[in-house]
C-alpha cells in the first residue's frame, strides 16, 4: 500500500485551507497524496487526522503512520505559498519528532501544489503569472487555454509563443500579444542585418557606352552602385544577356536602362521594358518620359481588356516601349511589327513561377526571341537584342540563368537592416494596431531627416479604403481600381511626405516605388491565395531605403486560425512562420494541359511549323505532341496555321473552356453581359 513504511525521497507540504496537502515522492514518482490536520497539544502541534486520497475518496489512517513516513523521508519541503504562521506550525510539529533539520521552505508552483504535485521552481525556471510564479509546464498549459480562447494556433506559432514565454518568463506579457500589444521586445522575430559586399565601384567615365547616356549618368553620380558595377564587369556594354538578382532598392532597374539607352542611341534598336502589371507600366512610362523624353520617344503598350483591345493605340515605332507582358505578347500574337528591338528588359522575371501567369511570360520570351531572330535574318543591319532579366527573389539563380542563356549577376547586399516583427490580432483589431504603428513611425525622423512612412499591404481593394479611413494620420488607398490620376496623386503626396501611410493591395507589391521605412502586413494573402516566399520577400524589401532611412521595420499582423477563402488549406498563423522561416522557392515554370495548349497555340500562330522549336527552348517542359493533338481536336489549328477560331482564342488569351463557353453563349443568343457573367462565375461555388 502507498502509505506503508518505505523509502521516501521527498515529503512535500502545502497549505490548503485549514489543512495541509501532503505529497510523497520517490524517484520523481508520486507515491501518494494525503491531507494532514494538526491540533495544538500540550507538547505542541501534533497530527490528529491523516487521510490518504484515492481518486475522489479518502482513506483515514492513524496519525502515527504519517510520523513513521516522515521519519523515513530523505528530505521534507514546505511550499513558500504556505503562510508564514502555518510554516512555523509545521516546523514546530516536525521538531517534536526531531525532524526539523530535514525541513526547508522552497519556491514551488502553486498550480502544481494544488494538484498534489511537488514542483520546485528557481529564478531561471519560474514564470510570472497574475502576480505569482508558476512552473513552465503550468505556464504552457495556461497559454494553451488562452490560445484556445482566442482561436487555436498551429504548431509553429505556438512554438514561437512558448519560446518567448521561456525567454521573458512572464505569461501576461505573452498573452498580451494575442490582443495586439506591440511590445517590441516580444514582437521582434529577428533582424536581417545590413551587409555590403566588397565590390570595386566602376566609374561612370569608364563605361564604354554612348556618350549621350554616359553624360546623363555623370550628371547624377561619379560611380555605379555595386550591383551595377558587377553588371558592367559582366558584359553589360558589350551586349551580353544578363540575369540580375539583387535586393529591392539596390539599383537593378538602371542596369536595364543603361543597356537600353546605350543601344538605342547607338542605332541598334529600341528598348522594350516589360513588367507584369498595368499600374507598374504606367509608373515606369511616366518615369521614362521624365528622365529620357528629351532624347527618346516613349510609348506604352498594355492590354487592359480581353474583349476590347485598348492597347492598340501605342506607337510601335517609339524608341522606348514600356509594356505589360500580355500587352507585348498580344502584339506578337496578332502579327504587329515592333521594328528593330535592341534591348528587352524583363522586370520581375520570377513571375515565371506563378501558376496562372508564369507560362505566359515563358511563352512571351520564346516568341519575342523568335521575332528578333526572324528580323535579324531579314535585315542585315540588325544585330538582334540584348536581354536583361531583373528580380529580387530567385531561389535557383544559377539554373534560371542557364535556362535563359544569360550571365548571372547576383548581389546579396541589403543596404539597411530590417527588423521583422510578429503579433497576433483578429481582423477587427488590426486597423487599431496599424494606426498605432503608423503614428509611431511617422512621429520619428531618421538621421537623414526623413519621417518614417508606412506601406500597409492587404488583400482587397475595399479593405484598402477601410483601413485608410481609420488611420489618424493622413493616408491614401492605392490599388489598380483607382484611375491613373488618383494613383499619381497618392504617389506624389507620399513622396512629399504629406502622407504617413499608403494602404495597397499585395498585387501591387512588385514594383511600386514608395520610399517607406515600415511595411505592415494586414493580411498574408493576395486575393484568395496565400503569399509565396518570393512575394513576401519582395514586399518586405520595400521597408527601408539607404538614402532615406537608418533601418526598415516589418510587422506581420497574424489572425490565429484565419483563412480568407474556403479553398485555403493553411491558416494565417501557419503561413506566417512558413514565410518567416521559408527558403526562396526555385523559379520553375510548370505546365498543365490547359497552359500547354495555350502556349502551343500562340507559338503556332507566331511561328507556324517553328512552334516546336519555340516550345523546346522555353523554361518549362511542354508535351508538344499532346498539345498539338488537342489543338486539332478543338479545331483551333489547321495543320500549322491557326483557324479563325484559334486566332480569336489566342488573341484574347482565352483558355479552351472559356472559348467553348463563349461559343455556347453566342449560339444560344445570350447577351455579351450574360456571357461575361457566366465566365466570371465559372468554377465558383454558388
Amino acid at each position: 500500500m502507498a502509505t506503508q513504511v518505505q523509502r521516501v525521497d521527498t515529503l512535500f507540504f502545502h497549505e490548503v485551507g485549514d489543512e495541509y496537502l501532503v505529497v510523497a515522492e520517490r524517484d520523481d514518482e508520486r507515491l501518494f497524496r494525503a491531507k494532514l490536520e494538526l491540533a495544538e497539544k500540550a507538547a505542541g502541534p501534533r497530527p490528529v487526522k491523516f487521510r490518504v486520497q484515492d481518486g475522489s475518496s479518502e482513506d483515514p489512517r492513524p496519525p502515527d503512520e504519517f510520523v513513521e513516513i516522515a521519519r523515513r523521508a530523505t528530505r521534507i519541503r514546505i511550499s513558500q505559498q504556505t503562510r508564514r504562521g502555518k510554516r512555523e506550525e509545521l516546523r514546530e510539529m516536525l521538531s517534536g519528532y526531531q525532524l526539523a533539520e530535514k525541513a526547508k521552505a522552497v519556491r514551488t508552483c502553486r498550480y502544481c501544489a494544488n494538484q498534489g504535485r511537488y514542483s520546485p521552481i528557481t529564478t531561471e525556471t519560474a514564470i510570472e503569472a497574475d502576480g505569482e510564479h508558476i512552473c513552465q509546464d503550468c505556464a504552457k498549459q495556461e497559454l494553451e487555454r488562452e490560445l484556445a480562447f482566442n482561436g487555436d494556433l498551429t504548431g509553429a506559432a505556438q512554438d514561437r509563443l512558448e519560446d518567448l514565454l521561456l525567454e521573458v518568463q512572464d505569461l501576461d506579457r505573452i498573452t498580451s500579444l494575442l490582443q495586439g500589444q506591440l511590445d517590441p521586445d516580444l514582437t521582434k522575430f529577428d533582424e536581417i542585418s545590413a551587409n555590403t559586399d566588397d565590390i570595386d565601384p566602376v566609374p561612370v567615365s569608364d563605361l564604354d557606352i554612348h556618350p549621350g547616356m554616359r553624360d546623363r549618368l555623370e550628371d547624377r553620380f561619379d560611380t555605379l552602385l555595386p550591383v551595377q558595377s558587377l553588371a558592367a564587369k559582366n558584359g553589360l556594354a558589350e551586349g551580353d544577356d544578363q540575369l540580375v538578382v539583387s535586393a529591392t532598392a539596390t539599383g537593378k532597374t538602371l542596369i536595364g536602362e543603361i543597356a537600353g539607352l546605350h543601344r538605342m542611341l547607338s542605332g541598334k534598336g529600341k528598348m522594350l521594358f516589360l513588367v507584369p502589371l498595368v499600374a507598374l507600366a504606367n509608373q515606369k512610362h511616366e518615369d521614362f518620359e521624365e528622365d529620357y523624353g528629351d532624347i527618346a520617344n516613349v510609348s506604352i503598350r498594355v492590354g487592359s481588356s480581353r474583349i476590347r483591345d485598348d492597347g492598340m493605340a501605342f506607337d510601335p515605332s517609339a524608341d522606348i516601349i514600356v509594356g505589360t507582358y500580355e500587352g507585348i505578347d498580344h502584339a506578337l500574337r496578332t502579327g504587329r511589327d515592333l521594328g528593330d528591338i535592341g534591348t528587352v528588359v524583363i522586370d520581375e522575371v520570377h513571375t515565371l513561377q506563378e501558376e496562372e501567369r508564369g507560362h505566359r511570360l515563358d511563352g512571351l520570351i520564346s516568341r519575342l526571341k523568335y521575332y528578333c531572330e526572324q528580323r535579324e535574318r531579314e535585315r542585315a543591319e540588325y544585330e538582334g537584342a540584348q536581354w536583361i532579366y531583373l528580380s529580387a527573389t530567385v531561389g535557383n539563380p544559377g539554373a534560371l540563368a542557364r535556362g535563359l542563356r544569360a550571365n548571372l549577376v547576383e548581389f546579396e547586399e541589403r543596404p539597411v537592416p530590417i527588423e521583422r516583427h510578429v503579433t497576433f490580432a483578429d481582423g477587427q483589431e488590426k486597423p487599431r494596431i496599424i494606426n498605432k504603428l503608423v503614428r509611431r513611425e511617422f512621429d520619428k525622423e531618421s538621421s537623414k531627416g526623413y519621417r518614417g512612412q508606412t506601406i500597409v499591404f492587404t488583400n482587397s481593394r475595399r479593405r484598402c479604403h477601410q483601413i485608410a479611413r481609420k488611420l489618424d494620420y493622413p493616408a491614401g488607398a492605392y490599388h489598380a481600381g483607382l484611375d491613373y490620376g488618383k494613383r499619381k496623386k497618392v504617389e506624389r503626396e507620399f513622396g512629399n511626405q504629406d502622407l504617413a501611410a499608403v494602404v495597397t493591395t499585395a498585387a501591387l507589391a512588385a514594383g511600386v516605388d514608395f520610399p517607406a521605412s515600415q511595411v505592415v502586413f494586414d493580411s498574408l494573402a493576395m486575393g484568395i491565395e496565400w503569399l509565396s516566399v518570393q512575394e513576401f520577400e519582395q514586399m518586405l524589401g520595400r521597408a527601408g531605403r539607404p538614402d532615406y532611412h537608418d533601418r526598415g521595420k516589418v510587422y506581420m499582423l497574424v489572425e490565429p486560425d484565419a483563412v480568407y477563402h474556403n479553398s485555403m488549406e493553411m491558416t494565417e498563423d501557419e503561413v506566417a512562420f512558413k514565410l518567416l522561416k521559408g527558403e526562396m522557392e526555385d523559379v520553375v515554370t510548370t505546365y498543365d494541359e490547359t497552359s500547354a495548349v495555350e502556349e502551343t497555340l500562340a507559338n503556332v500562330t507566331v511561328a507556324g511549323k517553328g512552334a516546336k522549336r519555340l516550345n523546346d527552348r522555353m523554361i518549362g517542359e511542354i508535351p508538344t505532341k499532346q498539345a498539338l493533338g488537342r489543338l486539332l481536336q478543338y479545331e483551333f489549328i489547321d495543320g500549322f496555321s491557326p483557324t479563325p477560331l484559334g486566332e480569336v482564342v489566342t488573341s484574347h488569351f482565352l483558355e479552351p473552356d472559356e472559348a467553348f463557353q463563349i461559343l455556347d453563349g453566342v449560339r444560344k443568343e445570350r447577351t455579351p453581359f450574360e456571357i461575361v457573367a457566366e465566365l466570371e462565375l465559372y468554377g465558383e461555388d454558388i
